[in-house]
Formats: structure tokens, C-alpha cells, sequence
């Protein structure tokens, strides 16, 4: 059975939490005195109301979290996240429309950045920082985040959630303690973050621009301060400072910290997913750099640049942009669409179907083929020397069916609609992919997705959380096997 009453007494922790940024959010607000403060101020005491409501309906709850009430507590807490963190949106009018208002939350704490606001720069600076704020936070993970910092919450369900909400399928610990892994992996998390508003503001960024654009970048989410995206500052420093930190955030952050903190980089070089990661980059880069120079025009510098952030940007599934890529040859956007496929490392703020996969799935093929010469050898797949178990290789083919599927099944929903081809696949393979910009003619980088229907906002929606949360994490609460007591 349901341990709901944990589940009630953990969501109501979480609200308090919600409650606490959103006060933080109506302060900006009050600092630049701006008219959205009340707004924050309001959803902040009716959050924290709710909060105390779910509390006490938690009263006297054990601390045994079972791995079905994980699955069900990492879903709700993203779906409730997502309704109280779009009232300040509603609330000061800014975006009135209930559909436009859960789609922005819930594409802001799944880190994909897609908006339907045609114009941010009129947005005040509270709201805009607080779009910021929620990939920010949802960019390692909403519960995750408070394992690190009220590990007691959880109690021992700790690893249970942390399989329910991390991303990638092989998922190692640095250390006996969950808690402990998570605060290490924060800290890798807020030195990138700090290190990165460092950089962008000796750059030229003002001291607001560098800490939204930090933050959106160290979480690989998109969401902007200004229309134009990075390509406001027409400053190559910047975009070569973006491109770092989205490489960083999309390595795995286990790795991350060997690397950094137990001065370990050669562990790094020694990984298969990274060298993967590197290749992908590198090749797909100098084959779109070749495409700019030879049929756009570009200069060597500025084809590079372009082609190496649309990649990065793309593949660690962040959505900035620095150049139109809906301009480009039509062959780019099948790269990029396959680098939204591909997502970065597991264990990353990215997206995406992740490299560990890709690897995992030629190794398979390759010992397919050595299986044809050699019917009766035994070919184990192994990642970094470790045999993987033949129940995660089931697992890899299982998910890759369900996301190829939802990708082709939504796609034809939104064809229904009468979205072009291009647009309905893009828009699909962005959403459960949480990248953000898709490469038609309609609804490109430069544009928003206001246009589309509300029906289709809300499959979006329903994609982007089933992208962020690995899929499976969210379809099995629509089994019959879940919800049966035994």
C-alpha cells in the first residue's frame, strides 16, 4: 500500500521550500520596485498555507519510503512544483493564460526553455529571475536538491528517490551516504555556477544578466534575459565563456568531482561516455563549421563559433543560441536534431537520450556482428571495464522503444493538428528531449511557441516531464501493476 501520509508530509516540506524562493523573488521585486511583488508575496503565503495543510495531513508518518511511493512522490512533486510556481505569472497578469502559464513553469523546471513569450525584455525583474530560478533548481533535480540539504526528510528512501529522479542508467555512488554524494555534487553544481557569473560579468554582462545567464547554463536550461538570446551581446568572449560551461554541465557530475576536487582528470580521459561526448562534438562541429563557410558565406572564426555553440548548445540540450540556425542548410538541422536525440553524459544536468546509452548500444551491435562469426562465444558488455548486467541492457532497449514511439506518436498528434512536418517532429523529439528550440520554419530558435494550440501546449508539457524524469519514472504510474496492494 501507498505510504501517503510520507508522501503528504514530504510534498509539504517541499511547498515550504517553493515558499521560500518565491518570498526571495518578491524582495527583487520590491528592491526595483516593480509591480509583480505582490504577486510573489501572495503565491508565497498561499504555497507556505498549503504547505502547513499537507504537513499536517503527513502527522505521524514513518519514514519507510517504498520504491512505488518514490516513483509517485518524484512525479507529484514536479507536477505541484509546476502549478504553485506559475501563480506569480498569473497573478501579476503577465501571463493570464492558464495553459501559457504551466507550460512556462513546467518548461522552466524540466530545464527544456521553450516559451511562449514573443517579447522577456518587458518582463520585470523578479519574474525574469524567477524563469531562471526554476531551472536552476529543477536542473539536478527538485528532490534531489533536498536530499541534499534536509537529508532527514527523505530518511531511508533517500536512494530510491535519487533512482527515481537522476538521469542515465548507470548511476554509481562516490560515497556510502546519499547525502553526502548529493552535497558534493551541489558543490560542483554551485562552484560551476559562481565560477560562470565570474566569468560572464568580466566579460561585459551586468551583475542581473550574469547571474540569470549563469544559472540557465550551469543547469543547461535556455531561458534568457533578453529576445535575442546570447546573441544580444554580439560578443564572441561571451559565447566562447557559454560554450565552456555548457561543455562542464554536461559531463557527468560524478566525474566532475573526481576530476576537480581529488585531482583525478586522467578518470575523465579513461571514460568511454566522455570520449564519446568529445567525438560527437568534435566531429559534428567541423562538419557544420564546413557547411557555413562553403554555402552561408561565413568566415572561418565565426563558422566555428557558431557551429561549436549550436552543437554544444544542442547536445547538451541548454536551447541558447548565438545565430539563427533555421537560416542554415537544411542538412544542419539533421545533425542538430540528431544531437537533440543524443543528449550529453548521464549524471548531467542535460537531457536527452545520453551518450552512456549510445555507447552501450554499439557495443551491443558490435558483439551482434562478432556473434555471427562466433555463434557459441559469450561477449560481455562492458563500460569502463564493468560487465553491464543483462537487465540494464533490457532496460536500454525498452527505453529507447518508448522514447522513439512517444516521439513519433506525439509528432503525429501534432501533424493532426496541422503543424508541418518539420515543426511537429522538432517540437516532439525538443520537448522529451528538454531542449527548447526546434529548427523549422515556424517555430525556430528566434521564436516562441505561442502560436501553437493549448491542447498541444499541454502534450508538450506532459513530454517535457516524462523527458526529465527518464520516461519510465513517470509512465509506470500508469500501469495497473502499480496501483495493485500487492
Amino acid at each position: 500500500m501507498l505510504n501517503y501520509r510520507l508522501i503528504y508530509k514530504i510534498l509539504g516540506s517541499l511547498q515550504f521550500l517553493l515558499g521560500v524562493l518565491l518570498l526571495g523573488c518578491s524582495l527583487i521585486a520590491f528592491y526595483y520596485h516593480e509591480d509583480d511583488g505582490i504577486a510573489f508575496l501572495i503565491s508565497s503565503v498561499f504555497t507556505f498555507s498549503c504547505g502547513f495543510v499537507l504537513k499536517y495531513m503527513g502527522r505521524d508518518a514513518d519514514n519507510n519510503l517504498s520504491r512505488r511511493d518514490a516513483f509517485l512522490l518524484v512525479t507529484v512533486t514536479w507536477l505541484v512544483f509546476s502549478l504553485f510556481g506559475m501563480l506569480p505569472f498569473i497573478i501579476s497578469g503577465y501571463i493570464p493564460n492558464l495553459t501559457d502559464a504551466f507550460f512556462e513553469t513546467m518548461s522552466g523546471f524540466s530545464t527544456t526553455g521553450a516559451t511562449i513569450l514573443d517579447d522577456v525584455e518587458w518582463l520585470p525583474h523578479a519574474t525574469l529571475f524567477w524563469r531562471t530560478q526554476t531551472q536552476w533548481i529543477g536542473g539536478l533535480g527538485i528532490v534531489f536538491f533536498t536530499i541534499a540539504i534536509l537529508p532527514s526528510m527523505v530518511g531511508s528512501g533517500s536512494v530510491k528517490v535519487f533512482a527515481a529522479e537522476a538521469t542515465g542508467p548507470l548511476r554509481s555512488k562516490m560515497h556510502p551516504r546519499l547525502s553526502t554524494m548529493a552535497k558534493w555534487i551541489w558543490t560542483i553544481y554551485l562552484s560551476l555556477t559562481v565560477a560562470c557569473i565570474i566569468s560572464f560579468y568580466a566579460a561585459g554582462m551586468t551583475v542581473f544578466d550574469s547571474i540569470n545567464y549563469a544559472m540557465t547554463t550551469t543547469a543547461t536550461g535556455g531561458f534568457s534575459t533578453h529576445n535575442d538570446s546570447t546573441a544580444y551581446f554580439q560578443s564572441p568572449t561571451i559565447e566562447y565563456i557559454g560554450i565552456v560551461f555548457q561543455f562542464l554541465a554536461g559531463i557527468n557530475f560524478m566525474m566532475l568531482y573526481v576530476s576537480i576536487f581529488r585531482l583525478k582528470p586522467m578518470n575523465l580521459l579513461k571514460s568511454s561516455e566522455f570520449k564519446l561526448y568529445i567525438f560527437i562534438i568534435l566531429i559534428c562541429t567541423l562538419w557544420i563549421g564546413y557547411l557555413l563557410m562553403t554555402r552561408n558565406g561565413y568566415g572561418l572564426e565565426r563558422a566555428f563559433r557558431s557551429a561549436l555553440f549550436q552543437v554544444v548548445s544542442f547536445i547538451t540540450t541548454t536551447g541558447l543560441f548565438n545565430d539563427d540556425a533555421a537560416m542554415w542548410p537544411h542538412i544542419t538541422w539533421v545533425i542538430l536534431g540528431c544531437l537533440m536525440f543524443v543528449g550529453a553524459c548521464s549524471g548531467s544536468t542535460t537531457g536527452g537520450f545520453k551518450c552512456v546509452r549510445l555507447v552501450m548500444v554499439l557495443k551491443v551491435l558490435r558483439n551482434e556482428f562478432h556473434k555471427l562469426l562466433h555463434p557459441n562465444a559469450v561477449f560481455p558488455v562492458k563500460i569502463n571495464g564493468v560487465p553491464v548486467p543483462r537487465s540494464q541492457l533490457s532496460t536500454l532497449l525498452a527505453f529507447f522503444a518508448i522514447f522513439t514511439l512517444m516521439v513519433l506518436f506525439t509528432a503525429t498528434l501534432m501533424i493532426a493538428s496541422d503543424i508541418d512536418n518539420t515543426n511537429a517532429i522538432t517540437i516532439a523529439l525538443s520537448c522529451i528531449s528538454n531542449v527548447g528550440p526546434t529548427l523549422g520554419t515556424q517555430i525556430g530558435p528566434e521564436m516562441s511557441w505561442s502560436e501553437l494550440p493549448d491542447h498541444v501546449k499541454w502534450l508538450c508539457s506532459f513530454l517535457m516531464l516524462v523527458g526529465r524524469l527518464e520516461i519510465m519514472s513517470v509512465l509506470v504510474l500508469f500501469t495497473r501493476a502499480f496501483w495493485r496492494d500487492n
